[in-house]
């Protein structure tokens, strides 16, 4: 006789401690759903429909006969993608929210003010009680900012920056138009994005050509006295390159939320940087609710036979 199991989600981020916050987010949706932690004894692996995760260890996912769909609980899913034994006739949805593009538009403005006013050499000689009333900057109407990746949340940061008085420049893999930034494509047009960005800001999807992409040759073509934000992925940019900047004076300043190691080693050169100012890996974090409601979503598509919504393409790499 075939054994009925009752569908679970499980999420591999909450403590069994945490997760009847997660139970009533979804109850009102599905209360034929059960809701469960990561390290729940009693959940039958056959009983796994749908998981949402971060990081989960390398192998786990290939223990769900039963598996529907890997519900990423960040904008990328190369943390889920390291694992090879997860098979490709499983999609794998990304989290990309409203508040996600909120959030990621509201850090990505702060670290455009920051660098325009030269905060990180401010904040320094605050450190040493060091009068600098010669630490103005430059104004916003003057200060060009290069988004690389004009995807769904690089078109929300376009949309904010405009709003504050930026010009804004737009650089993807195939042509985009955004009202409002003048776009550029493809390698052959890199050169020129590059040297008319003040600011550049990192949005790229991590793919195979993405990776180093932010290198000594490239810093080298921004103009002089640019400033980095470092908000895609940790891998994409050469820290020594970045470093080499810095010292050199080519570059004034940079502002890194992601990083190839997280945490950051407590021994890494850039902690201490006078010209870096680092967060860990909050630009774009959302609210429980809304990582919740996104999820619903997807499951209800997928419960009614319905294409899902912000799936991953494993040729595009995004």
């Amino acid at each position: 006789m075939r054994t009925t199991y009752q569908q679970t989600l499980l999420i591999n981020f909450v403590s069994r401690e945490d997760i009847d916050e997660w139970r009533n987010l979804f109850l009102p949706n599905f209360p034929d759903l059960r809701i469960a932690s990561w390290d729940d004894p009693s959940v039958e692996p056959e009983s796994v429909h749908y998981v949402l995760v971060w990081e989960p260890e390398r192998g786990k996912l290939a223990q769900f006969p039963n598996l529907r769909v890997i519900l990423s609980e960040a904008a990328g899913v190369d943390h889920i993608l390291n694992d090879s034994t997860v098979t490709a006739n499983i999609p794998i949805t990304r989290m990309v929210t409203p508040e996600t593009e909120s959030r990621m538009a509201d850090y990505v403005t702060m670290a455009c003010y920051l660098l325009v006013r030269q905060i990180p050499l401010v904040m320094q000689a605050q450190k040493r009680q060091s009068w600098k009333n010669k630490l103005t900057g430059r104004l916003v109407n003057e200060t060009s900012v290069g988004i690389m990746g004009m995807g769904r949340l690089g078109t929300a940061v376009a949309k904010r920056l405009l709003a504050n008085g930026f010009t804004v420049r737009g650089w993807s893999r195939t042509e985009k138009n955004a009202h409002g930034v003048q776009c550029y494509a493809e390698n052959d047009q890199l050169a020129a994005f590059l040297r008319e960005s003040h600011i550049l800001v990192n949005l790229l999807p991590d793919t195979i050509a993405t990776r180093g992409i932010i290198n000594a040759e490239l810093l080298e073509q921004l103009p002089p006295n640019a400033g980095l934000i470092n908000v895609g992925r940790g891998h994409q940019l050469d820290h020594d390159a970045l470093l080499v900047g810095l010292n050199n004076g080519h570059l004034s300043g940079a502002v890194l939320d992601v990083f190839p190691v997280e945490p950051l080693p407590p021994e890494d050169p850039l902690w201490t940087h006078p010209r870096i100012i680092i967060t860990s890996h909050v630009a774009s974090l959302i609210s429980n609710t809304a990582k919740a409601k996104q999820a619903i979503e997807i499951i209800q598509a997928d419960r009614s036979g319905l294409p899902l919504p912000l799936v991953f393409n494993r040729e595009y790499g995004y």
